[in-house]
């Protein structure tokens, strides 16, 4: 007996359909309460789970904003303070370089001027004035001659004697004045030199004037910091992206050194390791290789580290001063040493690439190898090249903590920011599906009546000739139904509408 054989109940298999349907649909109509019931309680359900999903995100979200927050406050006040002391530094060693012999100065200056005030005052001596007796003779030179040739003579002589002692008085006021001039000259290097010492010092306190102005405008983004503003907030995250994406390029541009340095070093390693074996599924040449640039790149943040331009490592910084210095020197040395060892590799790679050309030159023929003779002339210098390139690339390396220290730092403020969009965006979704789901127990119990839309239109059209019977009669027109299916749909659209947040 096939299964179609089960559903026929009249030979007709159109007639077994439609009595089949007008089965289902009266059982679905006598069964549309409980499943409206079940529709709407399961999306209530999951519009609750989904809404306390979503007020779950926003809490870990704000949790994650407050968080960060605190970090980018505590990371711009230790880079304020590192800022403030740096400054403070600065200050003292200009108070200490430039002020520090303001006595000698103020000494130096004292004898300027007191040799200035001198030569002045020497300056303003007078000529000598002539002899008193010339007044007393220019009296008797007014005397009238009256024809006698002795006074005539005696005149004469008067008016040369005059003459003689005006040209004496003249030729002494012009010394006099000479000299004053000469003293006058000598001034000049005294007010040369007091006008630079006067600049210099201005100089001096313009630097800390500009310095004690970087101080206050510094100290004012501290203080800003320390309230915890949303200003300080905005400005610390800006700033604190910006160093990431600086530094990311900037490390990224030091991969791509230290893949130019693997490469020198590599081949010839192969020769010293053995280039056949493996560990992990890579070359032993290669690991020794990278050991080596790990190393180098160790060494550049302990050498930054004791030079206290990076604070990554809490316990190098709190050694002393001495034994920072001691370590400094040792970290160099050691870079120092591998940096000559990758030059002599390099060196090595270009003999043995020399040693493979010649090997293939002489397979191939002549030809070649007199092109390779006549190019012996001017490989020196790839050579020389290659050397120098593993000599400064270590050194480059060092370089790197720098941006690293910021990466590292800039991270966690990244990190949190990602987070925090990511949270946001899950909360959103979270509460578009809740809308959702609420809104889809009411399409499914829409789509259940419209499978037994027949039962349901011959109830409203009995419902309607049952209230019009009444109305005719002058009874008062039954109330709709408490119970059945429409008051378990109309009540299920008023619970709906009651949960609907404002």
């Amino acid at each position: 007996m096939s299964l179609a054989n089960v559903f026929m109940i009249v030979p007709s298999p159109i007639l077994s359909a439609l009595i089949w349907i007008v089965v289902l649909a009266v059982l679905l109509y006598l069964a549309r309460t409980p499943v409206h019931r079940v529709f709407l309680s399961a999306s209530r359900g999951l519009y609750r789970v989904l809404r306390l999903s979503a007020f779950s995100v926003l809490r870990a979200e704000k949790r994650i904003a407050d968080r960060n927050r605190e970090v980018l406050l505590a990371q711009g006040r230790e880079a304020a303070e590192r800022q403030i002391e740096r400054e403070f530094d600065r200050v003292d060693q200009t108070v200490h370089r430039e002020l520090a012999g303001y006595p000698e100065l103020h000494r130096r200056m004292t004898e300027e001027i007191t040799a200035i005030e001198e030569e002045h005052k020497n300056s303003q001596e007078v000529p000598p004035s002539p002899p008193g007796w010339t007044e007393a003779v220019d009296a008797v030179a007014r005397i009238p001659a009256n024809g006698d040739p002795m006074v005539g003579n005696v005149l004469d002589d008067i008016r040369k004697s005059l003459e003689k002692a005006h040209e004496k008085a003249t030729s002494e006021y012009r010394r006099a004045t000479a000299e004053r001039h000469k003293l006058l000259e000598r001034m000049r290097p005294h007010w040369r030199s007091l006008q630079q010492q006067v600049s210099d010092v201005d100089k001096t306190i313009n630097s800390l004037l500009d310095r004690s102005r970087a101080i206050d405008r510094q100290m004012e983004e501290y203080e800003e910091t320390v309230r915890g503003t949303d200003r300080a907030v905005r400005r610390l995250s800006s700033s604190t992206l910006t160093q990431f994406f600086i530094s990311l390029f900037v490390m990224l541009i030091a991969i791509g050194g230290a893949i130019i340095n693997f490469n020198l070093i590599a081949r010839p390693m192969a020769e010293m390791v053995g280039g056949t074996n493996d560990l992990a599924g890579f070359r032993t040449a290669d690991i020794a290789a990278m050991v080596i640039i790990f190393v180098e790149v160790s060494m550049g943040l302990f050498l930054m580290e004791s030079m206290r331009v990076t604070r990554l490592f809490p316990v190098i910084g709190s050694l002393s001063d001495k034994q920072r210095h001691r370590m400094a020197w040792i970290t160099f040395t050691i870079l120092f040493a591998l940096a000559s060892v990758e030059a002599g590799l390099a060196y090595m790679r270009e003999i043995l690439m020399e040693q493979e050309m010649a090997t293939q030159a002489i397979l191939s023929g002549g030809a070649e190898a007199s092109a390779e003779s006549s190019a012996d002339s001017v490989r020196w210098i790839t050579t020389a090249s290659q050397m120098g390139l593993g000599f400064i690339l270590p050194f480059a390396l060092v370089f790197v903590a720098i941006p690293l220290e910021t990466f590292v730092q800039s991270l966690r403020t990244v990190l949190g920011i990602a987070a925090m969009g990511i949270l946001r965006v899950a909360a959103f979704l979270l509460r578009v599906l809740g809308s959702g789901a609420r809104y889809a127990g009411q399409l499914l119990v829409d789509l259940y009546d419209l499978l037994i839309f027949a039962p349901l239109w011959v109830e409203h059209r009995l419902m309607e000739r049952g209230d019009g019977g009444d109305g005719e009669q002058g009874q008062t027109p039954r109330k709709r139904p408490t119970s059945g299916p429409k008051a378990a749909k109309s009540a299920g659209k008023t619970e709906t509408a009651k949960e609907e947040p404002a």
